[in-house]
């Protein structure tokens, strides 16, 4: 472990530091940001209202437009001298979603991402090759720091030019990698084209976040690399990655730095904070930032909480590898339908590639989802019959497990375009 005494802290001793944390938290952004002076006076709540955990109720919410709308630093509760760093967003839907950092705020991210390396397995013995985008985007620098910090050398790559990569991995032996999911099959995927064998390579744990990804994925990660695959969930609200982290039980949880970060699930429609173990929506409020504490951030992750001590020693609140999120989800003919769930009964069909995009149309009034999977080279080959014969099998199982009838389409090798960072897995046929 980075840090024992935080990591295997005791439930009453950690509540009572989080107490503490969001007394002043709540004290500092009511001080000093009119935008939630503005939110606690129509509530008719003061700082000093909070006297247990479950007063976190009383506060308001968070979302994604009061970022917005309070773009670039109307959400800052110090002035601008004090600002090291600033992160965004990258603002593809709107204005972008600032992160700026104070040197305190830095060093806790740092020490938030050297605890997530640490359980992932990288030790300060290790070459690691950062993939993530370096600049305003918080994986690439947010990565760096954690390693740096723990003491590795760094190869900083940044994402993109795939085959150099490669190339890197072979020539400075490399034995950790940090990139999206979906890019680290993208690498796999160009070391096949070009004949090296990736499970050769000393390369042995590979660190993945930035999207959601699903178990079946992970393990489709690991077998065509030959490396663990762990995970670094994160936010450019809360710090970026490092919020919560996989550790070698591999369980399907993330274990969640609260002594940072405040975790609820709320009813999305509702609003109604929901008991441990019931699935909903994951807000967070941050307890130690100084620059930016957000207050109970709705982030539309869909997951569920559990507080149990782990095989691997730890104590800290664990959520469920995020589910989906509730404004991605879709509804087809009346069901709600998550794009991972999609994705698990791919990833476990021998006949396609984990290569596919979702597209939704109108089909009158009804809106109808189709499904592009890229076919493996040798199934494609067998002709059309096969082709309808893997086509078929998909809509049964995706009718069996999700209850909707789909559309499925194998289409050729190599002709879904690959991902370098994020992967757009939905297509809106309908806004077209």
């Amino acid at each position: 472990m980075w840090d024992e005494k935080f990591e295997t802290m005791s439930t009453d001793q950690m509540q009572a530091f989080q107490l503490a944390k969001l007394k002043e938290t709540a004290a500092w952004v009511y001080e000093r940001v009119p935008f939630y002076k503005k939110k606690f006076d129509e509530l008719g709540v003061e700082p000093g209202d909070i006297k247990a955990l479950q007063d976190l109720g009383k506060l308001p919410f968070t979302v994604k437009t009061d970022l917005r709308d309070n773009y670039p630093f109307g959400l800052c509760a110090v002035p601008m001298s004090q600002l090291v760093r600033i992160h965004a967003s990258s603002g593809t839907t709107g204005k972008p979603i600032t992160g700026p950092y104070t040197a305190e705020d830095l060093d806790q991210w740092t020490e938030c991402m050297a605890r997530n390396l640490t359980a992932a397995g990288v030790t300060p013995t290790d070459i690691v090759q950062n993939a993530y985008g370096m600049g305003l985007f918080t994986g690439g620098l947010g990565f760096h720091q954690g390693a740096s910090r723990i003491g590795c050398a760094i190869v900083p790559t940044g994402s993109g030019m795939t085959e150099r990569q490669i190339t890197l991995m072979q020539d400075f032996a490399t034995t950790v990698l940090f990139s999206t999911p979906s890019y680290a099959l993208t690498i796999a995927e160009k070391a096949s084209e070009i004949g090296v064998d990736i499970r050769k390579l000393p390369m042995r744990v590979g660190v993945f976040g930035a999207e959601p990804w699903t178990e079946e994925m992970r393990r489709e990660i690991e077998d065509r690399m030959g490396i663990k695959a762990m995970e670094a969930y994160g936010l450019t609200e809360l710090m970026g990655p490092g919020v919560s982290f996989s550790c070698p039980a591999q369980d399907g949880y993330l274990h969640i730095n609260e002594d940072h970060v405040l975790a609820e699930i709320i009813d999305p429609v509702t609003e109604e904070v929901l008991p441990l173990g019931a699935k909903g929506e994951l807000v967070f409020t941050a307890i130690q930032r100084r620059a930016m504490p957000v207050i109970r951030y709705r982030t539309r992750d869909i997951t569920e909480l559990k507080r149990e001590k782990c095989s691997c020693g730890r104590t800290l609140l664990k959520m469920k590898k995020v589910f989906g999120r509730s404004d991605d989800m879709l509804i087809i003919s009346g069901v709600n339908v998550f794009p991972s769930q999609v994705e698990s009964i791919l990833l476990e069909v021998a006949e396609v590639e984990p290569q596919y995009v979702l597209i939704i149309r109108k089909k009158g009034y009804l809106d109808a989802l189709s499904v592009d999977v890229e076919a493996k080279p040798e199934v494609y080959d067998l002709g059309e019959e096969k082709l309808h014969e893997v086509e078929k099998k998909i809509e049964g199982r995706i009718r069996g497990v999700i209850g909707i009838g789909v559309k499925v389409r194998c289409v050729p090798p190599k002709s879904i375009e690959r991902s370098e960072g994020k992967a757009k897995r939905v297509f809106d046929a309908r806004k077209l």
